[in-house]
This record gives structure tokens, C-alpha cells and sequence, in this order.
């Protein structure tokens, strides 16, 4: 059996009955996985890259992971928190060293590391124009630890974005978790949640990140299942 270790945050992350319907991303990924491939989600709620590694779940991962497995890598999203010392990070700076810490520990155990760029927010204006993204200069600091370290990127982000403004704020609500703050306790704040996704918000992003794994070849593509993967993932992407 080969193994997809996923180092990420919650929209990632497994989810139990009491957060339902939410699901993390790696939750759906397994359906896309060839018949072999077994996924091993060690993301976790409100982590970045730096309290990832401070909690020794990184040093987890290196006890677990064997040669010929991979590390999928999925951070921003909490490593923007400015104001939270335990986890912000510079993107140009510590969040590219942090990311190399996940290379080395995929690399030292001989398994294929890649990095995963973060799912967009539905954040729409008055207008109905999707707002500019929090997310940029993670993006780009992860697109350049991918040349500093060899490492695949698959740009989640550049896909999820451009999947939002086709589709518009009305018809991309099914996808995220969107909340009134009377649907559900653990909407934060009583505030709307426009970063976490339903299940089929789950199997979307999965499906664009599998299109992705096939489009970087051998041996990447070897992990994702089906010929019509393509014109699959398509009709999810313009039917849901």
C-alpha cells in the first residue's frame, strides 16, 4: 500500500458529527485515489505551519512515513494570523523555512513531498466581485519554497479563485459552510463561515487537486484513479 500523508489546517482536517456538514478536503480526496493508496490526515483545526511543527506533529509524521509514500503539504490560511504569535509566520520568510522542515522530513524518509497551495474564502462584495484574497502572498511564498526545494505545487488557490468568480456568491453558497448564525453553535461568533466547505465543496477542491497530481506525470499521477478523471471533475465543477 502506498500512503498520502496530509500536513494541513481545518479545511483539510477530518470532521466528526458535531461539526457536520463540514468536511475537510482530505476527507473526499480518498475517492479520486487509486485502489492502493491509503490517505493518513494528520491536519488539524487552526494549525500553520509554525504550531503545526511547535506541537511535534511534524515529528509524527517523520515516525510514520516510509519510502514511497507522500507528504501532501496545505498551509495559510492560519499562518496569516497576525496577531497570534503561536502561529503567524512571514511568508517570505519563516513560512519558506517551515516549509522546508516538511520537505526534509518527506525527503530523509525517502517520500515524495508536495506542497498544496490554500482553498479560496467566499468573500463577495456588494457587487457580487469576488474581494482580493488574504491569501496572495502565501501563495506565492509556497510557489517560490516550491523552486527553492524541488517540490511539485499543485495551485489549489489560482483554481478555487477562478472556480468562485465563474460561478458568482449565489450559486457558490452550496459549497462552503456559509452559516446563518442560528444553523449551527460552533459557526465562530455567531459569524457566517465562508472558509470551511460542505461535503460537495470537499469533493470540488479535492477533484481539482487530483487534475492537478495527474498534470505534474509519473509518479504523481500514478495515486489518482480513472481515465475520465477530467471530464469528471469538469461536470462537478460546472453542475455540482
Amino acid at each position: 500500500m502506498r500512503h498520502i500523508f496530509w500536513a494541513g489546517d481545518s479545511t483539510v482536517a477530518c470532521n466528526k458529527f458535531a461539526t457536520y456538514p463540514q468536511t475537510g478536503i482530505a476527507q473526499a480526496f480518498d475517492r479520486y485515489c487509486a485502489e492502493d493508496v491509503v490517505i493518513c490526515n494528520h491536519a488539524v483545526n487552526g494549525r500553520s505551519t509554525k504550531s503545526f511543527i511547535d506541537e511535534s506533529r511534524l515529528a509524527t509524521i517523520y515516525d510514520e512515513i516510509t519510502a514511497g509514500d507522500y507528504l501532501f503539504i496545505q498551509f495559510g490560511h492560519n499562518d496569516e494570523k497576525i496577531n497570534d504569535p503561536t502561529r503567524y509566520t512571514d511568508p517570505h520568510g519563516e513560512f519558506i523555512v517551515n516549509l522546508g522542515k516538511f520537505v526534509n522530513v518527506a525527503r530523509n524518509k525517502k517520500a515524495h513531498p508536495v506542497f498544496i497551495t490554500s482553498v479560496e474564502r467566499r468573500l463577495f462584495d456588494e457587487n457580487g466581485k469576488l474581494k482580493p484574497s488574504e491569501h496572495t502572498e502565501y501563495v506565492l511564498g509556497m510557489k517560490e519554497a516550491g523552486e527553492k526545494f524541488d517540490v511539485p505545487v499543485v495551485d489549489l488557490f489560482t483554481m478555487s479563485r477562478d472556480f468562485l468568480e465563474k460561478t458568482g456568491d449565489e450559486d457558490s453558497k452550496k459549497y462552503y459552510m456559509n452559516l446563518a448564525p442560528c444553523e449551527a453553535s460552533w459557526a465562530p461568533e455567531g459569524k457566517t463561515d465562508n472558509s470551511h466547505l460542505k461535503y460537495e465543496g470537499a469533493m470540488l477542491y479535492a477533484g481539482m487537486i487530483a487534475k492537478g497530481l495527474t498534470q505534474l506525470g509519473n509518479p504523481y499521477s500514478t495515486l489518482i484513479a480513472g481515465e475520465n478523471l477530467i471530464s469528471f471533475t469538469s461536470a462537478i465543477e460546472t453542475n455540482g
